[in-house]
């Protein structure tokens, strides 16, 4: 499963698969391992997951989600030790450590809750979704050679 595959949905819990658009938006499967499935109109703030950043204080402003969970996966693979129950100045000192940069007026702890909530269900049921960015850069690569 890849993070193109994968959405979340705004006044929804968790995350669910794309399975198909429809003429009026898009039907959904949850990953909470229920199978539900759940059709959203283009009302709906439908976020996929390969299109969310962080905000940092880098030259680029954000830094990919992914690219986040990449760096949480190589450190701590699949185990975390965090839950949304976690407490504030836990969850900022954990996203302080993978991403020291972030920009700490702008991620709220609410969004650290999500990020590890997301992670969490992730290395459960799709750890292939961390893929390193060397494999991602291959298959780039190859796209551009061929042409």
């Amino acid at each position: 499963m890849k993070f193109e595959e994968i959405a979340a949905v705004s006044g929804k819990g968790g995350l669910f698969t794309v399975l198909k658009p429809t003429k009026t938006g898009v039907i959904l499967e949850s990953l909470d391992g229920k199978k539900s499935k759940l059709v959203v109109g283009a009302d709906a703030q439908v976020s996929i997951l390969s299109e969310i950043s962080i905000y940092t204080h880098t030259t680029d402003g954000a830094t990919p989600l992914k690219e986040v969970m990449q760096k949480i996966h190589a450190e701590f693979e699949g185990d975390t030790g965090l839950d949304k129950k976690s407490g504030p100045d836990e969850l900022k000192s954990f996203l302080k450590h993978v991403l020291p940069d972030y920009d700490e007026d702008r991620v709220y702890v609410s969004d650290i809750k999500k990020l590890v909530t997301w992670y969490n269900l992730l290395s459960k049921i799709a750890p292939e979704s961390f893929a390193s960015t060397a494999e991602d850069t291959a298959e780039t690569e190859e796209t551009t050679s061929e042409e």
